[in-house]
């Protein structure tokens, strides 16, 4: 396969909120070789980065690639016949400019540096494909937040993509969701280390607000089956240790249980790896999105969009809802657009997208060769009205056994 990496210089760029910095450097990668069609843009997570396949990355600290299961040659995403670029989303702290990034006095920005927003990921987003001399994509590929961001391009460049994938996102953030973000943020700058943002030079970085706005993440993506599988009420082994964070002193009592201990240890990695400061940038971006924005509803911000769409949820995902995919899906329909919905069981939760490979594949790979009309997206059984593609499939295990 081969791969490239490396980072644009976009110049000036101006932000939605209407601030603007003198130069934009974007962090991307390529796999595969381009032909003129076939490019591929995948839209990364929230914490994720451009390292979407291949082995890890020492700008990420990734051991793994984020969607190596589903991105590479004879994969889902198949880099033997499509050009796939990832790009780091202004704001994070993978190589593309964010708040631990340097200003052009040599100054680290922290919080001076723009709010920013969905539509500032997309609009870099193209900037960076024109600098690589791709103009009209394939495909637009994204998952949870990154869903958000695909779905931003059908509304913002509606005839610059065939294709665009929704996995595991919505139209728009609930008020649980919103809830639970403001509270991991809130985890973060009531960290004494925090200093208002201003703690790139101290000894201290505030880690552990950090490591609980993350811990408060993993919660959201887990399912109650997922969680009840893994974990239940039992205690963690023997040599498990109880001193990642500040313990009262009646605790050593109680047992330190098996949920409690993975929690700590996904913060413990998480806080090597990531800013503080782009966190909460970048959940920001993500409470802030709304699809209809600008727009009387969902269906009239999709009305130009001239290509067809997939949308993948699953059952048990109480982040982003299958509720949530059928009702964007009833406004890609009503705007006209050919849509998929395509409803996978599972237990694992929001997760199931990156942990589950051999059930988000197939369709996605069908849908990639043939539309809304592959064979693992198209439900024969769906509603005549619904129109063409416009299907709210449930998953048989007859469409992945053929």
């Amino acid at each position: 396969m081969k791969t490239d990496s490396g980072t644009v210089d976009l110049g000036r760029f101006d932000f939605a909120s209407g601030d603007e910095i003198e130069n934009l450097e974007v962090a991307y990668e390529t796999y595969g070789e381009f032909d003129g069609d076939n490019a591929v843009l995948i839209c990364h997570a929230l914490t994720g980065s451009q390292n979407v396949a291949g082995y890890g990355s020492e700008t990420t600290g990734q051991a793994r690639a984020w969607w190596n299961d589903i991105v590479g040659p004879g994969k889902a995403i198949d880099t033997n016949d499509y050009y796939v670029v990832c790009a780091n989303v202004p704001g994070s702290c993978y190589g593309t400019t964010g708040p631990a990034s340097e200003d052009p006095e040599g100054e680290v920005y922290g919080t001076d540096f723009p709010p920013v927003t969905v539509a500032d990921w997309t609009r870099s987003q193209r900037l960076l494909l024109d600098e690589l001399g791709v103009g009209r994509l394939h495909a637009v590929v994204g998952g949870s937040v990154g869903g958000m961001n695909a779905l931003d391009w059908a509304k913002r460049y509606p005839d610059d993509a065939r294709y665009v994938v929704s996995v595991a996102a919505a139209a728009r953030l609930d008020a649980q969701c919103l809830a639970l973000d403001a509270i991991a943020r809130r985890a973060i700058t009531t960290d004494p280390h925090w200093n208002g943002g201003e703690y790139y030079d101290r000894d201290e970085a505030p880690t552990d607000g950090l490591a609980l706005a993350r811990q408060i993440g993993h919660v959201m993506y887990l399912s109650k089956a997922s969680m009840e599988g893994k974990f239940g009420r039992r205690a963690a082994g023997r040599d498990a240790r109880r001193d990642s964070f500040p313990s009262d002193p009646a605790a050593a009592f109680f047992p330190y249980r098996d949920v409690e201990s993975y929690l700590d240890y996904q913060a413990e990695k998480f806080v090597d790896r990531f800013d503080a400061n782009s966190y909460l940038y970048l959940t920001r971006a993500m409470d802030d999105y709304d699809l209809a924005e600008g727009y009387e509803d969902d269906a009239q911000a999709v009305a130009a969009f001239e290509g067809e769409a997939l949308l993948l949820s699953f059952t048990g995902d109480w982040h982003f809802t299958t509720e949530q995919s059928e009702t964007l899906a009833a406004a890609f329909r009503e705007a006209g657009a050919p849509v998929a919905h395509h409803v996978i069981e599972s237990d694992h939760g929001h997760d199931a997208f990156l942990v589950e490979p051999e059930k988000v594949g197939p369709p996605l790979r069908d849908f990639l060769d043939s539309g809304v009309e592959g064979r693992a997206v198209h439900d024969t059984d769906a509603d005549a009205d619904s129109g063409p593609g416009g299907d709210f499939a449930p998953v048989h295990a007859s469409l992945f056994s053929q």
